[in-house]
């Protein structure tokens, strides 16, 4: 089997091809190279360190963005294969590092340089935003439990703010996946106040507008004094009990159809 890069194609070639961002130092922890796409990164990187642009890192060592350098290269002088951690730079931006050691055909054990890869490099505004969305998806886990059914389980608080990601997320899955009926548990929340009982009415409001049932369950004896005063909203003792009323309603649709 043929293992050689082809004769056309460079080392550097290939490097500059990766699109993410490579920087080499040698066995000194000197930078001596980037790649193309670390240059262009870089560039706005540098001044944080009062750099002009990214040329000015080459020949600098790399304990020059390390707090502590002195533990920087223990962990990087012991490294087999490589090395994985997500840093800040300078409180401005946030990255995957990945620090791959470089060895010698000669000598497989000498350690000649390092590789240094920057993934998915961000601002932390940017960061901030996808932590946001991360915790809205997971605040809104919603199930497809039969046709044309889905299910979804608040647990915590359901405040105005969550209560709004609630019903744009569920109007949104229902229009696209074309949902009929929409199962809601209140088996996680613990206290019904108005924001609950408003949500509620909300959601069931909007998605009776575009013609999907809304249905309660999993109330909490507690709660069932104050869960009456919503409006028209069908309720049940478990989802198992409401599935059934569904199943029901599909086949008397399906049969009326044949």
């Amino acid at each position: 089997m043929n293992r050689q890069i082809p004769i056309n194609i460079s080392g550097t070639d290939a490097l500059n091809s990766i699109g993410e961002n490579i920087i080499i130092s040698d066995r000194d922890y000197n930078i001596t190279w980037m790649n193309s796409k670390a240059t262009k990164s870089l560039s706005a990187i540098a001044p944080l360190y009062g750099l002009k642009n990214a040329d000015d890192l080459i020949g600098l060592k790399m304990d020059f963005f390390h707090k502590k350098p002195n533990y920087q290269r223990r962990v990087m002088a012991e490294l087999e294969d490589g090395h994985r951690a997500r840093i800040n730079i300078q409180g401005k931006f946030d990255a995957d590092i990945v620090v791959t050691p470089i060895k010698g055909n000669e000598n497989p054990e000498q350690i000649e340089g390092y590789m240094v890869m920057l993934m998915d490099v961000t601002t932390q505004a940017e960061e901030e935003k996808k932590k946001e969305k991360l915790i809205q998806d997971l605040s809104v886990p919603i199930l497809k439990i039969w046709d044309k059914t889905i299910a979804l389980t608040l647990v915590g608080e359901l405040d105005l703010q969550r209560g709004e990601t609630v019903i744009a997320t569920v109007l949104e899955e229902c229009v696209t996946k074309g949902i009929e009926y929409v199962v809601i548990s209140l088996i996680g929340i613990n206290s019904f106040d108005d924001s609950v009982r408003q949500n509620l009415q909300k959601l069931y409001d909007s998605l009776k507008l575009i013609g999907v049932e809304c249905i309660i369950v999993g109330i909490k004896p507690k709660l069932a004094m104050n869960i009456r005063e919503l409006s028209n909203i069908l309720t049940f003792s478990d989802a198992n009990a409401a599935l059934k009323y569904i199943i029901g309603l599909q086949y008397k649709k399906s049969a009326k159809k044949n």
